[in-house]
């Protein structure tokens, strides 16, 4: 299988900043390392410590609700617009390229498959040239998978990342000292250092919108419906019952 993918097409701008990394002297990388060792003893406390409400604006406990979200492949026409919704929603910054959602195409050529995703799918993706048509094709938007026992929330040294009562995973930019841990422990590749706050980003599953009824900007701006999010414990949401 050849894989031929534009640069960050996986895993947008995930990387350390290696020039970043390069100027640290000694002396320095001492001095930080020493600083998180002393933060990580008040993981436990920041853990605990969540800004979330206990409970939603109409009175019932958040535990109450297992949120999940399921993505129809066969449905997703790589329109791009999830991604727009996404950037717009949450301030995602546009420039280097960083994305909480993205979407990467698949094209099969007898043995070989090209994966590509020219500006994470934001723009949409161009078309086949004529004689040069895939044997099949076909797209895979990409976020957060909210592991149920998530590695980024486990090698976090200070509680930054947790997960909510409903499901969630999230990061208290309060608590985040931008050590990117949890970025390299992803394997999904789906963080990135947020070049405005200095803290670790990531796909929230748009936590603000759903803790007032509404389902997350890429879903509500999916046209084919192909992206689904509900309430995995309420019988009658349509996801529980896929």
């Amino acid at each position: 299988m050849n894989n031929e993918q534009q640069p960050n097409a996986t895993a947008p701008e995930q990387e350390l900043d290696a020039e970043a990394v390069a100027g640290q002297t000694r002396r320095t990388f001492l001095k930080t390392l020493g600083g998180i060792a002393a933060l990580a003893v008040a993981a436990p406390l920041a853990a605990k410590t969540s800004p979330f409400p206990s409970e939603d604006p109409a009175g019932g406990k958040w535990s109450l609700h297992k949120w999940g979200f399921a993505i129809d492949i066969e449905k997703c026409i790589g329109c791009g617009r999830c991604v727009v919704a996404c950037k717009e929603e949450n301030n995602v910054p546009k420039k280097p390229i960083y994305f909480r959602t993205w979407v990467e195409r698949y094209r099969e050529f007898d043995e070989d498959t090209i994966v590509d995703s020219p500006n994470g799918g934001y723009d949409g993706f161009p078309a086949d040239e004529e004689g040069h048509l895939p044997d099949r094709a076909f797209f895979v938007p990409k976020l957060c998978n909210a592991c149920e026992k998530s590695p980024c929330e486990q090698v976090c040294p200070v509680g930054a990342t947790f997960r909510t009562p409903d499901g969630a995973v999230l990061v208290d930019p309060k608590y985040c000292i931008g050590c990117r841990y949890c970025i390299q422990a992803c394997p999904y590749g789906c963080r990135f250092l947020n070049p405005i706050t200095k803290t670790a980003d990531k796909c929230t599953f748009c936590y603000h919108r759903i803790q007032k009824g509404l389902k997350p900007a890429c879903v509500d701006n999916c046209p084919t419906g192909a992206r689904m999010f509900g309430d995995l414990k309420n019988p009658k949401d349509p996801l529980s019952v896929c």
